[in-house]
């Protein structure tokens, strides 16, 4: 993907100082989040029922890399890296990738399949578009079409595939949430605590930096109204419990508004030194078009 693109074709020179502060902080958690989803398929390509659709999830996951490498590319072809620097992720989507960095290879199928349709969504419906509204280098729009192609592809087999996991009985269905729960014991409530609110966090992050937040919650509609689209969504048990925690986030219920607001506030007083370790294959990360 990087080798197909010019970097040097004009137009970095248009991003503004007062811009490079916040642009950073964005496009670094918007990096970090790619792996999130890397890291999902890595795991959902061991857990696939069938051999094509692990073949699918393995090329899924070379993609989102490349997609966190050409976010990367454009923060240094922006002046917001120093030579060789990895930016940091803020400590939601820090905590987001430990956890899944340790429960991907162990989650249920049945959970990653239906969460990672809810994540790509936020990203390709409202995250990548505040990008294109607010960035004015005309590069950016090529590289975001690349990646936009290719999430559309991935939400076309997401939703395809919560078809085919409908109509589950409700005791398979416990069991799935049982081995949830059992995947889970690898990490520690602070890591729950941080990770849990972390679509809500991207809310309140857009309407800081001046966007309509309306746009995340429009983008979820995509998620919640796929039911409509495909009716055999409405007997997916697991899709039906992310739908509803969507609508919770997005329409702001006001008793979880303030349980979110509350795990928010915890997440941002946890000391740096607290904060998990990157993965130890982050320092595969490059914005080097030879790859």
């Amino acid at each position: 993907m990087l080798s197909d693109i010019d970097w040097d074709a004009p137009g970095a020179e248009l991003i503004r100082d007062d811009q490079r502060a916040n642009l950073k902080a964005f496009m670094a958690d918007l990096m970090w989040i790619e792996h999130v989803g890397a890291r999902a398929f890595a795991g959902l390509a061991l857990h696939a029922p069938t051999e094509e659709l692990k073949e699918i999830y393995r090329y899924f996951h070379a993609e989102e890399q490349k997609h966190a490498n050409a976010e990367l590319a454009l923060m240094k072809r922006w002046g917001l890296l120093e030579e060789g620097e990895i930016p940091l992720p803020g400590v939601m989507i820090c905590h987001s990738l430990d956890t899944m960095d340790k429960i991907a290879d162990t989650a249920p199928f049945e959970y990653q399949a239906t969460v990672i349709p809810m994540l790509e969504v936020a990203l390709d419906g409202a995250l990548l578009k505040f990008l294109t509204d607010e960035v004015q280098d005309p590069l950016l729009k090529v590289v975001l079409n690349k990646i936009n192609r290719d999430e559309s592809r991935h939400l076309a087999v997401g939703f395809h595939v919560m078809g085919m996991l409908s109509g589950a009985r409700i005791r398979r269905t416990l069991l799935v949430l049982f081995k949830l729960a059992y995947s889970m014991r690898v990490v520690s409530l602070r890591h729950v605590i941080a990770t849990l609110p972390i679509i809500g966090s991207m809310r309140e992050e857009l309407y800081a930096m001046g966007m309509d937040g309306s746009r995340l919650s429009a983008a979820m509609d995509r998620y919640r109204k796929a039911g409509e689209r495909d009716p055999r969504l409405e007997k997916n048990h697991y899709y039906r419990i992310v739908r509803g925690y969507s609508k919770l986030v997005m329409e702001r219920h006001p008793v979880w508004s303030r349980v979110e607001g509350a795990m928010i506030a915890y997440a941002k007083r946890i000391p740096v030194q607290k904060w998990p370790e990157r993965p130890s294959w982050s320092s595969e990360l490059t914005y080097e078009t030879a790859v």
